[in-house]
């Protein structure tokens, strides 16, 4: 059994006029076999969630717990988050010149479970995760993100999620810029993953599309750094049909 839980979470961010408040207290349990959804208008907090769970330097916890399996991964540098089982498929992919995807992924492999895959296995593997997310084999000996269309960096996200196999995956809006063919591999990826024993899925964006794709469990809405409302997945058409305007001080 799995377990991810945010507990009070204040998160703030250094600006010009000194610390900004970002998180005000966000509180959330991601279980075993789980998908959870967050939505909300731009500045909620959203992003923020993820980068903060991640352990990305710009965002300073400023109170809570986060725990993965009864461990405070808030006390973990970002590569020991990553071997407790935690993955996080970024909004804009970062390209790596001079890196294979190849030997990236290796890496990553190795780090997580401490000893190289038998490489003939997994050349196989990783052409059989590329191919599931249409993308060539021939992506494999390219450098991480070069070059690669905004639709071709998400499939290979995804195609990490396979291969890397964590306990929580935390995907941050990556159904933005697809169009409906990529979106569809992606959101089949995506289910792919869940679909395993013991896993955790916190997925987070602004449309309701890939939500018909992929069915969450559990729908947050975000509003200033709180969780202003949770829900099936029946609170998604609701903000689908309606917007934000019944949160106070959320745009429409």
């Amino acid at each position: 059994m799995t377990t991810l839980e945010i507990k009070d979470l204040h998160v703030s961010v250094e600006t010009e006029d000194g610390p900004k408040a970002i998180l005000k207290g966000v509180t959330l349990t991601i279980g075993s076999g789980e998908t959870h959804a967050i939505m909300g208008p731009n500045g909620s907090g959203k992003s923020t969630t993820a980068y903060s769970i991640a352990g990305h330097p710009k965002y300073v916890v400023t109170g809570g717990e986060v725990l993965l399996d009864g461990e405070n991964v808030l006390e973990m540098s970002v590569d020991e988050r990553a071997r407790a089982g935690l993955f996080l498929a970024m909004q804009y992919p970062v390209e790596v010149p001079g890196v294979s995807m190849a030997n990236f992924l290796r890496t990553a492999k190795t780090a997580l479970d401490g000893e190289a895959p038998k490489l003939r296995t997994w050349v196989k593997d990783v052409n059989g995760a590329l191919d599931r997310m249409h993308l060539d084999p021939a992506f494999s000996q390219r450098s991480v993100n070069e070059g690669f269309s905004g639709g071709e960096k998400k499939r290979a996200e995804i195609a990490q999620l396979d291969l890397l196999d964590p306990k929580v995956a935390i995907l941050d809006e990556i159904d933005s810029g697809l169009d409906i063919d990529a979106l569809k591999v992606v959101s089949d990826g995506i289910n792919r993953f869940s679909g395993r024993e013991d896993r955790g899925l916190l997925l987070i964006t602004h449309y309701t599309r890939i939500l018909r794709y992929v069915k969450p469990d559990f729908v947050h809405v975000f509003v200033d750094g709180r969780i202003a409302e949770s829900g099936g997945p029946e609170l998604a058409e609701e903000l689908e049909a309606n917007g934000y305007v019944k949160y106070a001080g959320a745009p429409a």
